[in-house]
């Protein structure tokens, strides 16, 4: 079995045994080079202080990305109510535990292969001022093909956009995933819907821009609704509102 088979095999059944994959889709896995052009560009598009993944492990060969896409009824519970619902911040909390706990289990795997890997936590990783972030984590998933952005500037997939991802910089030469041609935003596809930007309850989101100022008020007010769960700066208001949330959908593991 190669390298990238028990990757992916161990991204899948990760989530398929986590304590609670009752709140989670299958997951995605995909690949792409450390040298892909498209990284040199994050700099212009992100921010000067995007990191190169040779910045985060500098024999940097190959990132391994993955999206954990969150149930049909987590993603239902936050549609249902104008408020964030608590199934919504509990997922978010327990993905973002998943993607740490994946991310060192791979990384303990290739090395006693002799193989160097390195990762960005799934969260948090942000300056609290600017609020630009050193490594996306969305970005390197687009990169590695998993999907396409919408105009609610999440990553859309082809299960949908409704989920947490997480990386891996690994210094092994892993052939690269084709990037998707398809469309999954209905905007960009037929020029309809725009759910996203009716649904934002602060209108940080606009077809043309993304306010992420006034994003992040929100979200940190939120945050103080489920302080017993840890860390939960969420909303998702404008990830549930259209078809692109779940698409594909396969009923929770």
């Amino acid at each position: 079995m190669s390298i990238k088979t028990e990757l992916i095999d161990m991204v899948i059944k990760s989530v398929n045994e986590s304590e609670r994959k009752d709140l989670f889709r299958e997951p995605l896995v995909g690949f792409s080079s450390a040298t892909d052009p498209l990284y040199r560009q994050l700099k212009q598009i992100i921010g000067p202080e995007h990191l190169y993944p040779q910045d985060i492990l500098p024999e940097a060969k190959t990132v391994v990305s993955f999206f954990i896409p969150f149930s049909e009824k987590v993603v239902a519970s936050n549609r249902r109510q104008e408020a964030v619902s608590r199934e919504w911040a509990e997922s978010y909390v327990e993905a973002n535990k998943l993607i740490n706990e994946i991310s060192s289990k791979m990384i303990e795997y290739l090395e006693d292969k002799g193989i160097s890997a390195a990762t960005v936590k799934a969260t948090y990783n942000y300056d609290e001022k600017t609020l630009k972030c050193g490594w996306s984590h969305r970005s390197a998933a687009y990169i590695a093909g998993l999907g396409k952005f919408g105009v609610n500037r999440m990553l859309i997939t082809r299960v949908g956009c409704a989920g947490r991802y997480g990386s891996v910089i690994v210094s092994h030469e892993i052939t690269p995933d084709k990037r998707t041609d398809e469309e999954f935003c209905v905007y960009h596809k037929k020029g309809t819907c725009l759910n996203c930007i009716k649904a934002c309850p602060v209108g940080a989101l606009d077809i043309d821009g993304f306010d992420k100022f006034k994003c992040n008020d929100r979200v940190l007010k939120n945050g103080k609704l489920f302080k017993e769960l840890g860390a939960c700066d969420v909303c998702g208001k404008c990830v549930v509102a259209g078809p692109c949330a779940i698409i594909n959908s396969k009923k929770a593991i």
